[in-house]
């Protein structure tokens, strides 16, 4: 079988600071909102968490007060850049696709990695969540207990069914599984790191470069497990 082929995007060019004049048009409301809410997160990824709504109002050619006519605070306007930077490419299906054990367990895992990568490889946002771990911001660690629940966890649970050991409900999880799978987890979101936010490069192609991560998890996962479950048991 071929491997697909990921090519990394590259990072958008710098926004131009001038208004637009399209922008000082009047917008029906749900369009001058998403409008923000785009530039929002443009700006912040841009200039950091930290960045004045003042400038960018300025950019958008609008008042400031007509960014606290649809968010009445700051925080309120980063909720709606979760949500439509983190929250809306979230793809559902994911949910089933590693837990689907009509394909082998490298193949399902592989899967979503490449899926997932697709999806988070974009300047906007890889800098907006190590600005918000950075500037004490809640979106980094909610979205963390996202990838805890629908990925950590279930790709452990997945390892320990293809091994033969009892399920989490049975033997909990331990932190040595867990922190294994997080250790591949973060292989993948530092090619992410190095590009759009140290600039250093990275493979073109990422489809062998994750696979080999998965490979490496996988080759490491039954001594890791057998003796993380042997432990639980007897503790």
């Amino acid at each position: 079988m071929s491997t697909p082929v990921f090519a990394v995007p590259e990072p958008p060019a710098k926004a131009d600071a001038r208004p637009d004049p399209a922008a000082r048009r009047r917008l029906p409301a749900a369009q001058r909102e998403r409008q923000i809410v785009e530039a929002a997160a443009q700006f912040f990824a841009e200039h950091g968490l930290g960045g004045q709504t003042r400038e960018l109002a300025r950019g958008l050619g609008i008042t400031h007060s007509a960014i606290f006519r649809y968010f009445p605070t700051k925080e309120a306007l980063l909720d709606r850049v979760y949500e439509h930077v983190y929250v809306q490419r979230w793809n559902p299906a994911w949910g089933g696709l590693v837990g689907d054990r009509s394909q082998p367990l490298e193949a399902r895992i592989l899967r979503f990695y490449r899926e997932y990568a697709e999806k988070i490889f974009d300047y906007v946002w890889v800098r907006i969540f190590v600005f918000s771990g950075l500037k004490g911001y809640d979106i980094a660690p909610r979205y963390l207990g996202i990838i805890r629940e629908r990925v950590i966890h279930p790709i452990c649970a997945e390892v320990r069914a293809d091994l033969g050991l009892p399920s989490p409900d049975v033997v909990p999880l331990t932190e040595r599984e867990i922190e294994a799978a997080w250790a591949m987890h973060g292989k993948v979101f530092y090619l992410a790191i190095r590009k759009f936010v140290y600039g250093w490069p990275i493979p073109q192609d990422l489809s062998q470069t994750i696979a080999d991560d998965v490979s490496v998890f996988l080759d490491g996962a039954p001594r890791i497990f057998i003796e993380s479950v042997a432990s639980a048991r007897t503790a």
